[in-house]
């Protein structure tokens, strides 16, 4: 595979976030795309309130137009396009109506997942129709386990639970923008490695929007990506593991996103079976920030452990 398109990818992809940062950020703040902050949370989080939010059409349109560019429009490019483009729709629906409609929730429970389990739906089909394999892999062991029809349940519970795993991780300047950057990473060697050209650019380009993104989303941040662009990630970080057949993998690389969503499931559980909380506040990262973690202090430990985890996952699927 040509290293060129990969790194041009990259490029292009930063380069178009940095640019589009200064145009879109004030016209988010213009039209009052304001952030709402929890009150029970970090006391410093307070400050944030009314950072311009939805920042996640950045991240997107830089990807996507570097994708377009330098994929070859083949039955994996759809998978990709649609599975990153229609959850990040309805992130971006869910977001316009938290902050238009001042609903704090957005979508209700019942609509996000009807909205979610369409572009689902779809990409399966989509897998049908190109013969994708249904085979899983067992990492690090050689084992190869045939799945047949449950296999597209996998694939369903892959993207609903990546993309609100990722959901769960985006709550620190910063946090997000860095740990997807490093997971993609670790997604764009394997993809390589495979032949997976279209997995390749789609996760250079991810790269390279992600950390043109953190430019305007480290601490203190001047925007916010939403869920518009937490889900659209999560998405096609799915949809890669997919197509590079790297299913199980993905538990590993994305393990900083595993450990958030489990945090949250372990506090709610917790507190409905025992009447007692786990952490201060979940996801866990409020936790670090409430015991008296400053933001940096948590983002660049998770970023750490992401970035082992991810040579970890590498490791295996080479």
């Amino acid at each position: 595979m040509d290293i060129k398109v990969i790194l041009l990818s990259i490029g292009a992809s930063f380069l178009l976030a940095v640019l589009l940062g200064p145009l879109f950020i004030p016209l988010l703040r213009r039209m009052k795309f304001g952030q709402q902050i929890r009150t029970d949370g970090p006391q410093s989080h307070l400050k944030k309130k009314g950072t311009p939010t939805m920042g996640g059409i950045i991240i997107m349109l830089a990807v996507l137009l570097a994708f377009l560019k330098f994929s070859d429009k083949t039955a994996e490019f759809w998978v990709l396009l649609v599975s990153s483009l229609g959850f990040g729709l309805v992130g971006f629906l869910d977001d316009y109506i938290k902050i238009v409609f001042k609903r704090s929730l957005g979508l209700t429970a019942l609509q996000k997942l009807i909205g979610q389990l369409v572009f689902a739906i779809i990409v399966c089909v989509l897998l049908i129709q190109m013969h994708h394999s249904t085979a899983v892999s067992i990492p690090g062991t050689g084992t190869v386990i045939e799945l047949g029809w449950l296999y597209y349940v996998l694939v369903v519970i892959m993207l609903f639970g990546t993309t609100n795993a990722v959901n769960f991780t985006d709550g620190v300047d910063g946090l997000l923008s860095g740990t997807g950057a490093v997971a993609f990473g670790a997604f764009t060697l394997l993809a390589m490695h495979a032949s997976e050209h279209e997995s390749a650019v789609f996760s250079a380009a991810m790269i390279g929007g992600l950390l043109g993104f953190l430019v305007f989303n480290a601490h203190p941040a001047k925007v916010f990506m939403g869920d518009t662009g937490s889900l659209g990630i999560g998405g096609g970080m799915a949809a890669v593991a997919i197509l590079t057949k790297t299913e199980l993998l993905l538990v590993i690389i994305g393990g900083v996103f595993v450990i958030e969503m489990l945090s949250v499931i372990l506090q709610v559980g917790s507190f409905k079976l025992r009447g007692k909380r786990i952490f201060k506040m979940s996801p866990i990262h409020h936790h670090f920030e409430l015991s008296g973690w400053n933001e940096w202090r948590v983002v660049t430990t998770f970023w750490a452990v992401g970035i082992v985890l991810a040579v970890i996952g590498v490791l295996l699927g080479r």
